[in-house]
């Protein structure tokens, strides 16, 4: 990973970025961080959140923050806020994502008996497609060997599974935040692949740090091991990474 400041910021017409750990610091959304975002978008460019976090929270993301859409729970969906309105994008229909969630229960349960000390996580209500098991945020923390057993247990079942750094999530399909990503600029924006910036923190962000020319990791990213690696890395962890983000593109 090279440092920030080597990504030539000039040109750069679109910013797409993780939440947890990425824009967060430890569960907050801190003044610094939001901050970098509303000036990021005041300056006019494309600013889409790219999340693992569920429908409800995504709701309120594409209606009140600074940002032209929003990808949640990995890529089943897309959400902006126009002419008034929620506009809603899924990946399935109404019908088959009644079906998948039918099945997610059993499997579920499973998994919380086979590695103690997990828990279905807090936002599960509010999931319109997934399954997220908290291996670190509302349960005293797992070792990262314990979130890919989930994931593990997961595949086996016949989801898809990545781990976050803070939940493990499963669904089926074979749709993931990059795939979903590409559905909403095909569909709404216009804006080339060296015209954009993905910045994240983990496993899950994977498929984005290996397509987009411009991928970038808080510093954080290093506590996990992953196959492959974002293009350049910031000095500073987590919301105060992402905000040096953002100067950066300003600067330019």
């Amino acid at each position: 990973m090279k440092p920030l400041a080597q990504l030539d910021a000039g040109g750069i017409g679109a910013l797409l970025f993780d939440i947890d750990e990425t824009l967060t610091t430890e569960g907050k959304l801190t003044a610094q961080a939001y901050v970098a975002l509303e000036k990021l978008h005041a300056a006019g460019k494309k600013v889409v959140a790219v999340t693992g976090r569920p429908a409800g929270w995504c709701d309120h993301i594409a209606r009140m923050w600074p940002v032209d859409a929003v990808v949640g729970e990995n890529g089943a969906f897309y959400f902006y806020f126009a002419d008034g309105k929620l506009h809603k994008r899924f990946a399935d229909d109404d019908a088959t994502r009644a079906a998948k969630r039918a099945k997610l229960d059993a499997i579920a349960k499973k998994i919380l008996h086979s590695v103690p000390g997990s828990a279905i996580a807090s936002d599960q209500p509010y999931r319109e497609t997934d399954l997220a098991i908290d291996y670190c945020e509302d349960v005293p923390p797992l070792p990262l060997e314990a979130a890919e057993r989930i994931a593990t247990l997961m595949r086996e079942a016949g989801l898809t599974a990545r781990v976050s750094s803070i939940h493990v999530n499963g669904w089926f399909g074979d749709y993931d935040k990059l795939a979903m990503t590409r559905r909403l600029f095909k569909e709404r924006f216009s804006t080339a692949n060296r015209e954009i910036v993905y910045v994240g923190d983990s496993p899950n962000d994977v498929p984005m740090f290996e397509f987009f020319e411009n991928s970038v990791g808080v510093a954080n990213v290093r506590r996990f091991p992953m196959t492959s690696q974002p293009k350049f890395v910031t000095r500073a962890s987590a919301g105060a990474g992402f905000a040096e983000l953002v100067a950066h593109l300003l600067g330019a």
